[in-house]
């Protein structure tokens, strides 16, 4: 099922200047982002969704007034991979929560991080994260609102294009975020050199799972140091010594004629950095 037809900006939380501007909770965010001309926000839940439910839902009714698109990043310590199985399977609680959070936001999407590969290979982490994504499928049953597995920046994580691939073959309730700076950092910096590099991953997910699920791809964009380790810290788009570039990646929706919702991750400036990446593709396609 299509969300969009046309590509979609917004923020991960909320910048530094939205609190310069005298703001203070998050149900004011859909408002100052629809003044902005952006049209997307990411919930951000990583440690913790600890808003009361009527508070969720009056952020859900702005972002629907306003025409923000919503989604929900989860918990952090979400564990799909972990080896101890008591740990790895009070996730499914943690991922219930955050539905629940989704459905009082009027979210379409969450967003949850692919495991971990630290203390044991890669084919073993892959099979916990399986097996966890799999019990999850059964118990949340059906569900409208889409379920991210998030390309990961660091080397020792689950979560390569190829693994949320794979992962995403449990169910068709399971949709691949990539997020391109992670994918950038992981790859010390080489993977994203130009519009074909970006165009390939929408290839790659529509020839993997089917063109749907490459047609409104929920995606993270931000610059990110890196070391040999891979992702180390988020920057902002002043940034002039690591990447990855939005233009190409720009250019790659409009040749692909997809329409992607693009949260940035920006450190402290995501809704401006959002709005730098929206205004370059609307000189793209001369509006």
């Amino acid at each position: 099922m299509r969300i969009t037809d046309r590509p979609t900006f917004g923020p991960g939380g909320n910048s530094e200047s939205f609190y310069a501007e005298k703001f203070k909770s998050t149900y004011q965010a859909p408002a100052w982002l629809a003044a902005r001309g952006l049209d997307a926000y990411e919930f951000q839940g990583g440690n913790g969704i600890s808003a009361g439910e009527a508070t969720l839902a009056k952020i859900g009714e702005e972002a629907k007034k306003h025409g923000i698109l919503m989604s929900v990043h989860t918990p952090y310590y979400i564990s799909l991979s972990g080896v101890e199985e008591e740990k790895r399977l009070k996730s499914l609680s943690y991922i219930a929560q955050s539905l629940r959070a989704a459905e009082l936001l009027g979210a379409d999407t969450i967003v949850i991080h692919s495991g971990s590969a630290a203390k044991i290979s890669r084919d073993e982490a892959l099979k916990l994260a399986s097996d966890t994504l799999a019990r999850n499928a059964e118990a949340v049953g059906q569900t409208p609102i889409r379920m991210g597995l998030e390309t990961m920046g660091k080397i020792n994580q689950l979560g390569t294009l190829e693994e949320v691939i794979e992962l995403c073959r449990i169910s068709p309730m399971y949709h691949p975020v990539v997020d391109f700076g992670h994918l950038n950092a992981r790859n010390i910096g080489s993977y994203f050199t130009d519009c074909d590099s970006y165009r390939r991953i929408f290839d790659t997910i529509a020839n993997a799972l089917g063109d749907d699920y490459a047609y409104n791809l929920h995606c993270h964009f931000s610059k990110i140091e890196y070391t040999g380790a891979g992702e180390k810290k988020h920057l902002t788009f002043s940034d002039n010594v690591y990447g990855p570039d939005f233009e190409p990646l720009m250019e790659a929706i409009v040749k692909e004629n997809v329409a992607p919702r693009i949260i940035c991750e920006s450190a402290g400036t995501m809704a401006e950095d959002a709005l730098e990446m929206k205004k370059y593709l609307k000189s793209l396609i001369g509006e």
